[in-house]
């Protein structure tokens, strides 16, 4: 029988920088992977765990290369398991993805208002759909054993995945509050189900590389 009256301990984590953020690329669910500077970036918040005795029973990753390799990192220094899961995949960007921000201004059109259902880059991921997806991961997740888990995901995702937590809808033209999550900056939260009680205790902790972005 599942022991529900333990508290999960859950770390959300970014990914270290990769190609695509290096270049200002609308990445989506292209596959870059780490730049140099990245691999440095993990190694340095591997060390600091280590260092503050930091333990997870499981990492968790996102299957692209710039998570899964950042995840690889982490759960070797710390002698960790990593599982993929395709639920923590960043935002399906559609025809955006792998473009600059230069090259999506100049190829496509803009809409004045936007809707949360409405799909990013022609035919990807709205902000309601990712939210849903986001719900999916921390559905599932839960269903799990309380544990000590380690996510490691990216910036879009995560953002809708605390917007789950906390109980907040997307809402139009990208208003209301956004969790901003730097290159292997990481967020840690508790969950008690038999209150219901979520605990919030970091957001976008990256004292480990000062300079994230």
């Amino acid at each position: 029988m599942e022991n529900k009256t333990q508290p999960f301990h859950i770390t959300v984590l970014r990914h270290g920088e990769s190609v695509g953020n290096a270049e200002s690329r609308w990445q989506g669910q292209a596959d870059y992977p780490l730049t140099d500077t990245g691999r440095a970036q993990a190694r340095k918040l591997a060390e600091r765990w280590k260092n503050e005795n930091a333990k997870f029973d499981l990492v968790i990753s996102s299957p692209l290369e710039r998570a899964k390799e950042t995840a690889g990192i982490i759960a070797s220094a710390l002698n960790v398991k990593v599982e993929l899961e395709p639920l923590w995949l960043e935002r399906d960007n559609g025809e955006f993805s792998g473009l600059t921000a230069h090259e999506v201004r100049q190829n496509f059109s803009h809409s004045a208002f936007s809707t949360p259902y409405d799909p990013v880059g022609g035919d990807g991921e709205g902000d309601w759909e990712l939210f849903l997806r986001a719900g999916q991961a921390l559905q599932n997740l839960l269903k799990r054993e309380p544990a000590r888990y380690l996510i490691v995901s990216h910036g879009g995702l995560l953002n809708q995945f605390m917007h789950a937590v906390v109980g907040v809808a997307p809402q139009a033209n990208n208003a209301g509050a956004r969790f901003r999550f730097s290159n292997t900056a990481f967020a840690q939260l508790m969950y008690y189900p038999h209150q219901h009680r979520w605990a919030i205790d970091r957001l976008n902790d990256h004292a480990h590389w000062k300079d994230a972005e």
